[in-house]
């Protein structure tokens, strides 16, 4: 069953969401381009933001060694303590990418993570958001895979590899991922081909939300669920820089270009 969390909107906030920022590839200099964009981005939310939904894949690797975490990103680590700092929540999901987070941002940053979609009630409307990963029909093998990731003993296992090794080895399966080697943006080929789109379309016959909102497709997608509901993915920040604004209401899919 998935974790609810009800909240009460204050009067001139907003609910701010993104995934898939992939930092770390397809090179440093990119990498460190798209984290000082996502910083310019933050600081112009802040003002609005009662809170921020992190949805996965913000890193393309994170592990998280008992003394160790991987070297980079600091940009954004101290944006977001600086957010905590003025009270601002930041809910982190995992991703396939950055599964393996474990106690750092909760301990330093006073950043929960979640594993798992949570539902959030808001204004007698329901949002179910999550990475996406795993859900719907298909992709069998990653299915597997993932549990065996998520597995004590692949943690385990990992963590006796001298973190120079297994980050670099990380760094190499990284370059190879899906988000490294798009070279132009990811098309909708149709609604019978978004795997997303058929998983909330199968819960929404049991359970109704107002908005699924997901990352890990990589396209930013606003479509229709049923009469009341609609599936929002997120996009990502190599291409298309998008991001979902909920005001009480409505959610919205935004643009940054600054």
């Amino acid at each position: 069953m998935n974790t609810s969390v009800e909240i009460k909107l204050e009067a001139g906030k907003k609910i701010f969401f993104a995934s898939d920022f992939h930092l770390g590839v397809p090179t440093y200099e990119d990498s460190l381009a798209r984290e000082k964009r996502i910083v310019r981005w933050l600081d112009s939310i802040k003002h609005e933001a009662q809170s921020i939904y992190l949805l996965g894949d913000i890193f393309d690797f994170w592990f998280e060694y008992r003394q160790a975490i991987p070297k980079g990103f600091i940009r954004l680590q101290g944006k977001l303590a600086e957010l905590r700092d003025a009270g601002i929540p930041i809910i982190f999901f995992t991703g396939n990418h950055d599964m393996w987070m474990f106690d750092y941002f909760p301990r330093e940053l006073d950043i929960p993570i979640y594993r798992d979609p949570v539902v959030l009630t808001c204004n007698n409307q329901k949002l179910m958001i999550g990475h996406g990963d795993g859900l719907g029909p298909g992709d069998t093998s990653y299915k597997i895979l993932k549990k065996f990731f998520n597995s004590k003993i692949c943690q385990w296992l990992f963590a006796r590899i001298h973190p120079n090794l297994g980050i670099g080895i990380a760094k190499i399966w990284s370059r190879k991922s899906r988000i490294s080697n798009t070279k132009r943006e990811e098309k909708f080929e149709g609604e019978e081909y978004e795997f997303l789109l058929t998983y909330c379309k199968e819960l929404e016959k049991h359970h109704h939300h107002d908005y699924y909102i997901f990352g890990h497709r990589h396209l930013p997608l606003d479509l229709e669920v049923g009469a009341n509901s609609r599936y929002i993915n997120l996009g990502e920040w190599v291409h298309f820089n998008t991001y979902a604004v909920y005001d009480g209401k409505t959610v919205a899919l935004k643009t940054f270009s600054a």
